[in-house]
């Protein structure tokens, strides 16, 4: 190989290439980012549920169905039990309620696909948020105005030290709100 072509190759097209790559690299990780942040998240769901009607129009509170959310680590995605509690009067005769009504009857599960994820490693406690007045919507988006539930948070660590930073700044319905803990323990356990 001759030294003008080597020269050429390495002065020209291997910078090219890695300059390519570095670009391509860049791209997909910004295009790719609601995805890995779990934005926009919205999965089919077994039997379809509106947000909208049942919290917004109808003001079901969040925690008739989420039982668990003021005593536990977990909200809980509710059991077949809890639709029917009103769906054994209310609108029987559409597709859906019949089918959760045959779910009912066969004691078979509900199996709601989870919307909002959080990594293995991060503890957060449900309880300890509400029971201090901090809003559902902090986290979950304005559910109240959902058809279809989709997840509206990147719920990483930055956004969560963003509220325990910041707190008066976010919760300013809350009174002599605090920042929450930052040390290491309070999340990753």
């Amino acid at each position: 190989m001759n030294h003008s072509k080597l020269d050429y190759i390495l002065k020209v097209r291997v910078p090219v290439t890695i300059f390519v790559i570095i670009i391509s690299f860049a791209i997909t990780y910004y295009v790719s980012r609601p995805e890995r942040d779990g934005i926009g998240y919205q999965p089919d769901q077994p039997i379809p549920f509106s947000h909208k009607l049942h919290a917004g129009e109808m003001k079901i509170d969040c925690q008739y169905c989420h039982t668990t959310v003021t005593k536990s680590r977990f909200a809980s995605i509710p059991p077949v039990q809890t639709c029917m509690n009103c769906h054994s009067v209310a609108r029987k005769n559409r597709p859906a309620i019949i089918q959760l009504t045959e779910m009912y009857q066969k004691n078979i599960p509900l199996k709601w696909k989870r919307v909002h994820r959080l990594a293995d490693f991060a503890y957060f406690n449900h309880s300890v948020h509400v029971n201090r007045g901090i809003d559902c919507a902090e986290c979950h988006g304005d559910v109240r105005n959902m058809d279809v539930i989709k997840q509206v948070s990147s719920f990483t660590m930055a956004s969560c030290l963003d509220c325990h930073r910041n707190a008066q700044l976010k919760l300013t319905y809350i009174s002599k709100v605090k920042n929450g803990p930052e040390n290491c323990s309070a999340c990753h356990r």
